[in-house]
């Protein structure tokens, strides 16, 4: 309950309507989607042939429930990456997640000390990359995952630069 009155008293004072809420690019969904259809393939493949060699085909049957994990991993996944938003106001980054445990975490570009991009080798195969922010106080830092390469440098050099203006008064 407190969320959406927070929410709603951050924006009772704004000129607008409220903060213009970006989501992720859809290739972080393709790739953590491809990554649970290998890996759990792989389990069930494994599975299956083991169990069928050493315990007989009926033991095989459990190479369903790697396969039956994947379906419902598969629609987690779309839920999470739906989840998933941020928005740049005028003196903070807000930064919202979560399907059950909704979590919005708010970033003072006054506080940030470190704004970084990463992009480990899978990323970098689906042209993706990752903005992290390092504040004083850890409990605020923060990852906006999957973001185009691009708009990682566009955020971090913008973030960058609102954080050293928003700083510079302290």
């Amino acid at each position: 309950m407190e969320t959406g009155s927070a929410r709603e008293a951050g924006t009772a004072g704004d000129d607008t309507a409220g903060p213009e809420w970006r989501g992720l690019p859809p290739g972080l969904l393709r790739m953590r989607r491809l990554l649970l259809v290998v890996w759990l393939g792989l389990i069930a493949l494994a599975v299956g042939l083991l169990l069928g060699l050493f315990a007989g085909p009926v033991w095989a049957a459990f190479a369903l429930l790697p396969l039956a994990l994947m379906a419902w991993g598969w629609v987690l996944l779309g839920r999470n990456w739906r989840s998933w938003r941020y928005a740049e106001r005028a003196d903070d980054l807000l930064l919202s997640r979560g399907v059950l445990w909704r979590e919005e975490t708010v970033v003072p570009y006054g506080r940030m000390q470190l704004v970084e991009v990463t992009s480990g080798p899978v990323e970098r195969h689906f042209g993706l990359a990752s903005v992290q922010l390092h504040t004083a106080a850890a409990a605020t830092d923060a990852t906006i995952p999957g973001l185009d390469p691009a708009e990682a440098e566009r955020l971090r050099d913008r973030l960058t630069e609102l954080g050293e203006a928003r700083s510079a008064g302290l």
